[in-house]
């Protein structure tokens, strides 16, 4: 099964790269190496999202599953059971996109789980695959708080193929876009950007210097409008990415980041007897 995982990761970097290299040459923001350092780093990180946050997740969402059957009144799940299979999708996917706004502005906001989320605003370089260069934490944190709503709700859940199905489409879906909206392509949609996330949406997102409270939502630009959060100024790229504070080099040093406390500023002041023997 881990080996299968593994080359089905493969094929997926595959076909991606065969996708976006091309569109990146031809019609990138800003041209830059194919072939730099970080690029090892977060081909190590794409392995990492595509392995670990699976097992991680299983727990959590059957245990939203466990409550969202014996809690949630009987009469909530049996009339979203009732709806057309399209219905429950579209409506899986409003509610996760939410979901997923709130998980990722909090992500921002709550300085412990910034932490977390530093590594994937780390790079200087934002192209595809900087959408798979997260801590798994970070990953799991802000899928849980798209899905586990869904399970809640019933409109996806373990226990039915239907169930089964609307959760794995969601996720398919916004995991392929995050890729797009990472992509190094100066593609602007015109009015359609009022609908459907872009790369000019999300780059903004990335920018240095901070602040980067700003589009957070992956797919669903509206949820930003709805919250505050929207900005999207035309013709404008951001002059820069990336983050003020310094990261270890390693994949190793940067998963352990944010479980090592900084250290205190030099001129802190120490408690009393500190420095008695």
């Amino acid at each position: 099964m881990y080996m299968w995982s593994v080359i089905r990761l493969c094929a997926w970097l595959l076909i991606l790269a065969v996708i976006f290299m091309p569109l990146e040459w031809l019609f990138a923001v800003r041209q830059q190496k194919i072939f730099r350092r970080s690029v090892a780093r977060d081909i190590g990180f794409y392995f990492i999202s595509g392995l670990v946050p699976n097992l991680l997740l299983a727990v959590p969402l059957s245990v939203a599953a466990y409550i969202a059957y014996h809690f949630v009144p009987w009469r909530v799940h049996h009339v979203v059971a009732g709806w057309p299979l399209w219905l429950r999708g579209v409506s899986a996917f409003v509610i996760g996109e939410i979901g997923f706004y709130w998980g990722h502005r909090w992500a921002h906001e709550i300085p412990f789980l910034w932490r977390f989320h530093a590594i994937h605003h780390e790079p200087e370089h934002v192209y595809f695959l900087v959408s798979s260069r997260a801590h798994p934490v970070d990953f799991v944190f802000i899928r849980l708080c798209g899905l586990i709503p869904i399970y809640i709700l019933g409109l996806g859940a373990p226990q039915s193929v239907q169930g089964t199905l609307v959760a794995t489409v969601v996720m398919l879906v916004v995991t392929v876009w995050g890729f797009f909206i990472h992509a190094n392509v100066r593609w602007r949609l015109g009015p359609m950007e009022w609908l459907i996330s872009t790369p000019a949406f999300h780059h903004w997102h990335h920018t240095l210097p901070e602040p980067r409270d700003r589009n957070y939502a992956s797919m669903l630009p509206c949820v930003d409008r709805l919250f505050g959060t929207y900005y999207l100024p035309r013709n404008q790229w951001p002059a820069a990415y990336g983050i003020q504070a310094k990261l270890p080099e390693s994949i190793a040093g940067q998963l352990l980041y944010p479980l090592i406390p900084e250290p205190l500023p030099a001129n802190t002041p120490q408690p009393a007897g500190a420095n008695r023997q």
